[in-house]
């Protein structure tokens, strides 16, 4: 990983706040824990899987207590990063948890992951019990036997050992660093590496994962539900024209969404008039509803963005936008419904009724 600047703190074994309300109130957590390279990628990754309730990074696999990321990046500790994923098994299954990271790993490296070069840096699942060491070895062989990987699959599997909290500047890096993080991510070679190898599969696996009460419906139900136009561009990637859309130029307050699933992506507390005629956004109303992919249509290379759920095409982010993030979210009206502040709660979005503040009433 690439070496930071900041100061450091002392790590803390984990004992989660969340964990110990969850068992307060009696619902079944479970624990997953793998390590697959940069934790920053890792964590981004399976926190937008609906039914993970926390992931933690940290270090696991080591002789020393409370190591720190500069002990750990050497490889002088035995340590490897990883995350600590506590998910509702209720929402997403264990084996869910694994296909979602056997699709953002490279299994065939024994010596890191991308960028990342050393022990510190290899692939593997810690297993917390017998079920698990079950799934895990079971759903190795399945990915042997899928022809997938043209060398062998040496991730390992093991039993969990004590884990370590990183850092706090290294908790939700993505979130706190997002210019960072993309530029770190995109320069890594990861999103280019599992692309190429799973395609859209990868996408579709993330969106099974978890249950969601926003789901895609299926293209007869879209091609009756949708006009033309929206049609063209939610499910064929098109682009609607600049200056004739229906928001491009809407100043009302309130949220957007997709028009085919429901799913929240955008405020009109992140809307900016960017000057090229269509809807632009500093940032995600709800991020872990985005997904990104390099898109190399019209002969150039661009970061396509899609809803999580509803799987449509929305437009794309580019880093030209104003601050406080620098990116410009272009997407197309007919991939989105608006919904004013005022109707907030009559349809459903009654959680976001507190971004507007007073200005809302009941």
């Amino acid at each position: 990983m690439l070496l930071m600047t900041f100061g450091c703190q002392n790590p803390n074994n984990l004992e989660s706040a969340a964990r110990d309300t969850m068992s307060e109130q009696g619902i079944t957590v479970g624990t997953a824990t793998f390590a697959g390279g940069c934790f920053w990628c890792m964590e981004s990754d399976l926190e937008k899987i609906d039914g993970v309730v926390e992931v933690v990074s940290g270090y696991t696999g080591g002789h020393k207590d409370n190591p720190i990321y500069e002990e750990v990046s050497s490889g002088g500790t035995g340590h490897v990063e990883a995350v600590q994923v506590r998910y509702d098994p209720a929402r997403v299954t264990y084996k869910a948890l694994l296909d979602v990271f056997w699709r953002h790993v490279d299994p065939t490296d024994r010596n890191g992951q991308f960028v990342d070069r050393g022990q510190q840096y290899r692939t593997v699942i810690y297993y917390h019990d017998d079920d698990q060491r079950r799934l895990a070895k079971e759903s190795k062989t399945e990915l042997e036997k899928s022809g997938r990987f043209d060398k062998p699959i040496v991730t390992e599997i093991l039993e969990s050992t004590k884990f370590f909290k990183a850092e706090e500047y290294h908790q939700d890096y993505y979130k706190k660093h997002p210019i960072r993080y993309k530029y770190y991510r995109w320069n890594s070679g990861r999103d280019q590496f599992l692309k190429k190898v799973w395609g859209d599969e990868q996408g579709r696996v993330e969106n099974r994962a978890g249950s969601s009460k926003y789901t895609k419906s299926s293209d007869e139900v879209l091609r009756k539900k949708l006009t033309p136009l929206q049609y063209k561009v939610t499910q064929r990637d098109g682009t609607e024209p600049a200056f004739n859309n229906e928001y491009w130029d809407n100043k009302r307050e309130g949220i957007y969404v997709d028009i085919t699933s429901g799913e929240p992506l955008f405020s009109s507390l992140g809307k900016y008039d960017s000057g090229t005629g269509w809807p632009s956004f500093t940032t995600p109303l709800e991020s872990e509803n985005i997904v990104e992919r390099e898109d190399r249509s019209l002969f150039m290379v661009r970061t396509e963005v899609r809803s999580k759920y509803g799987d449509s095409h929305l437009g794309h982010v580019f880093p030209d936008g104003p601050p406080p993030t620098g990116l410009r979210y272009c997407i197309n009206s007919a991939a989105l419904r608006f919904i004013p502040k005022e109707d907030l709660e009559k349809e459903g979005y009654s959680q976001y009724l507190k971004l507007f503040g007073d200005a809302v009433t009941h």
